[in-house]
């Protein structure tokens, strides 16, 4: 059974004060403010190349890549092109009926004035645009979505297209990162540096332990008339097999073509495992990388360093929290991954202004929290607590952060928040009513110089719960429900993290949902649940920043 290639049913754009008023289990106690907000839904299916999986094999065949329909998402990003209200996002996007397998390919969605108005494939590596099978220059799949903007029109994303041949006979290489960039608002993709990868490891493959790339980012320096006006930094780890390094490659002429890629992290002073990188340029121009260290055993390091030379070196690393992680993949009561530890950006305000706000596991739940920096991070705030909930029947999670820094001072975190149960509704399966849903929560914060500090209290973004165990049904017999691995033998997948991004006149994010209906027809008849991409829009005026 084919997936259906139509237009999914797309949110109303409503108030949050009239949703809280209709749905009994978004009361608003459970949230002690609350703001005026829209909710669209931004994907729809979109037709592209990719492979299908046969019975009884995780891994798909070579040479059988064919046309087929995205319409199951996952994990988000997204940039506001500087000085106006026109956004590229990008996600994961799974094809056909293969969530269950882990193959999926990266989707660009154009939003510009801040209304969704189309989504595609990334062109560039699946058989369809490149126009062969061969491996490379096609890849069964392609992840890990990111995007920037520079000042003239160009927006930017590093890639890491690889092939998943988990089972099989595996000749080609595994993976390589590369660079794409777009001139109409992400409907076309042009491959940087000359086509050519940023960095391709020899021989690397999906049965090697070690030499994996994974993990990449991209950042762009957006103050006009700097000296490094539109210089492009790419940055990635390689996961070696007892150590992980992260590595920097800079383009000076807009992409076209980029330096020698080099390591960046010393492991006398942050560790040997080093990963979950998150570039960003503050208002002087200074490059600032932010990422997490991970040692044997419970706690992490986020460490902080910067760059006054255009990438060449960097300051020593300093810590700027410490962090409790889960000891194992999945939050309590829950089959998804759990996600990324941290999110990091640098004032595009304040010269040497920087933010970073991260997950904490404490035994028993997560909470989010936020550490800043006034001085180019040489010295940290004390930790505190982002989340503002309070739980009368037992700890709840806030989890995956995503921090953003806008004109003018403005700061905002944006969480996935479990903290309301899910009601009794079409899109939440029967077994999941009363246990936590989903929502997304936001905090706002204003930056007048002296560091960011709180406006109001959290405030819910989302116009209805979700089901993070949807979609529970099958298409074709096979489950739609998307998987972190290959045959979801470890954990189903929400992505790792999810967009946010603020412009001069308001607040967005791009999450998952699986509150609205698909036209695709499950086998058991009703529609299938499917993880869609939505974006949520708040004033910046109705939050106070």
């Amino acid at each position: 059974m084919a997936l259906a290639a139509r237009r999914p049913p797309t949110a109303s754009v409503v108030s949050a004060g009239i949703l809280f008023g209709l749905a009994a289990h978004a009361s608003p106690s459970l949230w002690k403010s609350s703001v005026s907000f829209t909710n669209q839904v931004a994907s729809t299916p979109t037709m592209g190349g990719g492979y299908p999986v046969p019975a009884g094999q995780n891994y798909p065949n070579e040479g059988t890549c064919r046309v087929g329909t995205f319409t199951n998402r996952s994990e988000s990003w997204l940039a506001v092109k500087p000085g106006t209200e026109d956004i590229v996002g990008t996600s994961k996007i799974f094809f056909d009926r293969y969530s269950a397998d882990y193959m999926f390919y990266l989707g660009a969605y154009q939003i510009p004035g801040g209304a969704p108005a189309g989504n595609n494939q990334v062109q560039g590596f699946d058989c369809i645009s490149t126009g062969t099978q061969a491996m490379p220059p096609s890849w069964t799949d392609a992840t890990d979505p990111n995007a920037a903007w520079d000042t003239k029109g160009r927006v930017y994303q590093t890639m890491l297209p690889f092939n998943a041949f988990w089972g099989g006979s595996n000749l080609h290489p595994d993976g390589a990162i590369e660079m794409s960039y777009s001139d109409d608002m992400g409907k076309h993709w042009i491959i940087g540096n000359g086509g050519q990868p940023l960095e391709n490891l020899s021989n690397a493959s999906a049965k090697q332990l070690g030499n994996v790339e994974d993990k990449q980012w991209i950042a762009v320096n957006d103050v006009v008339g700097h000296p490094y006006q539109d210089h492009v930094y790419a940055m990635w780890s390689i996961f070696e097999s007892n150590n992980t390094k992260i590595r920097i490659a800079v383009s000076r002429d807009r992409g076209q073509t980029f330096a020698k890629a080099v390591t960046m992290t010393a492991p006398a002073q942050t560790g040997t495992s080093n990963t979950y990188i998150y570039p960003s340029v503050d208002a002087a121009g200074v490059l600032y990388v932010a990422f997490t260290a991970f040692p044997k055993k419970s706690p992490a390091t986020i460490y902080v360093s910067n760059s006054t030379d255009d990438g060449q070196s960097f300051a020593p690393f300093v810590a700027a929290a410490t962090v409790g992680v889960l000891p194992v993949n999945n939050l309590p009561n829950t089959t998804f991954r759990d996600g990324i530890t941290e999110s990091f950006a640098a004032s595009p305000t304040q010269p040497g202004h920087l933010y970073v706000t991260y997950e904490d596991w404490d035994g028993m739940q997560m909470d989010v929290k936020l550490v800043q920096s006034t001085d180019g991070g040489k010295h940290w705030t004390p930790p505190v607590t982002v989340n503002d909930n309070v739980d009368a029947s037992g700890p709840t999670d806030q989890f995956q952060p995503s921090i953003a820094a806008g004109p003018d001072g403005a700061v905002a975190i944006a969480f996935y928040d479990r903290r309301a149960p899910c009601p009794k509704d079409p899109s939440i399966l029967t077994a999941d009513v009363g246990r936590t849903c989903i929502d997304v929560s936001l905090q706002a914060y204003k930056d007048t110089g002296a560091g960011a500090v709180a406006a109001g209290n959290n405030v819910r973004i989302t116009s209805a719960s979700w089901d993070p165990q949807q979609p529970g049904q099958s298409v074709g017999g096979i489950p739609q429900l998307p998987c972190a691995d290959a045959n979801c033998s470890r954990s189903s997948f929400i992505g790792d993290y999810f967009g946010l991004a603020i412009s001069a006149g308001n607040v967005y994010a791009l999450f998952v949902s699986t509150h609205y209906p698909s036209d695709t027809t499950a086998d058991t008849g009703e529609p299938v649940y499917y993880q869609q991409q939505v974006l949520a829009t708040v004033a910046r005026s109705v939050l106070g920043i």
